[in-house]
């Protein structure tokens, strides 16, 4: 009797990767494997190993997944491979915790304009148009970016809308953007500061909550990040998340290195408190990753960008021409039907003093009633003229 070959089980990065991949919760999953979310999560971590029928339901699971990313990886392309990069290297690597304690730095996020390893890459590189530069720049840093800004709202629809408005400033200001030493750091910024605007909250469409995440424990840790307050909840995710060292994150939050310190250290007290199983900041880093890919965040594509860009540059241009031409006409109007001649106006009047004020008239005397009878007999053009008589 023969036994049927054992089908390989990937390790517990792995697994999660493959789940991650194929936009899959814990819960989905578990229920195509018939366990409960607590035992996929217990092997993603690998504090337990799945055994017997499990095992073997799982394997081939995975497998499967595995046989549709290759299957999807058939497409290979430079922007693919990069897009793939950035999920994985600039979304949420850590390296082990070292020594002390304290997160170990993790390597930089690569650069953008570089391409494959062949040695003329450098050489390729210098020869990109803009447009191709900006579209590596946005195919490399965008998907992982979109699940960042996730993190940082809560809102799929403003995560989009803030990675695209992010790219967009850079495109307008690529010159600035393609010198810079970390054109990724610019965009995770303005991404980050766009996001993060108090103004969000008056548009209307930002005042309906959107679907939790369907897990209850990525609902759990999705709640106690929104209720930190944003430069908190941005230094958590920029160190805890995205590996960054102290100084740096102080750089991007614009803060002090020991306020930086007591941010991250509230923050991380405060998410431990609600959530005590993420008091280990290698656990917290994990659940971040899984909370960050919950859900099916795209980014939209390089050209649909840059066209936004240019539209809303070619309309700030139109406005600002029919702005001068209607001050231009408004002044010339003002030109036209403006006097010529000054006339000065005419001065209030003044109290003059020692003259009694006028009366009105009262009734007349005897003596004026006479006078004016008397008046009245004479005739219209008035007495005749008497001329004197010598005596």
């Amino acid at each position: 009797m023969t036994r049927s070959p054992v089908t390989p089980l990937p390790s517990p990065d792995e697994r999660r990767r493959l789940r991650a991949a194929a936009s899959l919760t814990r819960r989905q999953l578990a229920e195509r494997v018939g366990v409960r979310p607590e035992t996929v999560r217990a092997w993603e971590s690998g504090r337990s190993t799945p055994r017997g029928r499990n095992r073997e339901a799982y394997a081939k699971l995975l497998a499967g997944l595995a046989e549709g990313a290759a299957a999807d990886g058939t497409r290979e392309s430079v922007p693919v491979r990069q897009e793939e990069a950035a999920a994985v290297v600039t979304t949420m690597r850590l390296e082990k915790p070292g020594g002390d304690g304290r997160l170990g730095a993790v390597a930089p996020e690569p650069s953008a304009f570089a391409q494959a390893p062949p040695p003329s890459s450098a050489s390729r590189a210098e020869r990109l148009t803009p447009a191709q530069a900006f579209d590596a720049l946005y195919s490399f840093c965008a998907p992982a970016l979109v699940r960042q800004t996730y993190l940082l709202t809560g809102r799929r629809a403003l995560a989009r809308e803030s990675v695209e408005r992010a790219f967009q400033l850079a495109w307008d200001r690529w010159p600035e953007v393609a010198r810079d030493p970390d054109p990724a750091g610019w965009v995770r910024a303005a991404a980050y500061e766009w996001a993060l605007s108090p103004w969000h909250r008056y548009r209307r469409r930002h005042r309906q909550p959107e679907p939790p995440p369907p897990d209850e424990d990525d609902r759990a840790l999705l709640e106690t990040l929104l209720r930190l307050p944003p430069p908190y909840r941005r230094t958590l995710l920029l160190y805890d998340g995205l590996g960054l060292g102290l100084p740096e994150t102080a750089a991007e939050t614009e803060a002090s290195t020991r306020a930086t310190a007591g941010r991250l250290t509230y923050a991380r007290e405060t998410v431990a408190a609600r959530l005590p199983e993420l008091s280990d900041p290698d656990e917290l880093h994990r659940r971040l990753a899984e909370l960050a890919f919950t859900g099916r965040l795209r980014a939209a594509e390089p050209p649909v960008v840059r066209g936004g860009s240019e539209r809303r540059a070619r309309f700030w241009a139109r406005a600002a021409v029919a702005f001068t031409v209607a001050l231009i006409g408004t002044t010339a109007l003002t030109l036209r039907t403006a006097p010529t001649g000054y006339e000065p106006p005419v001065p209030p009047g003044e109290t003059v003093r020692g003259v009694p004020p006028r009366v009105a008239p009262g009734p007349l005397s005897e003596d004026d009633r006479e006078l004016r009878d008397r008046l009245r007999e004479e005739l219209p053009r008035g007495p005749e003229r008497l001329a004197p008589q010598a005596r």
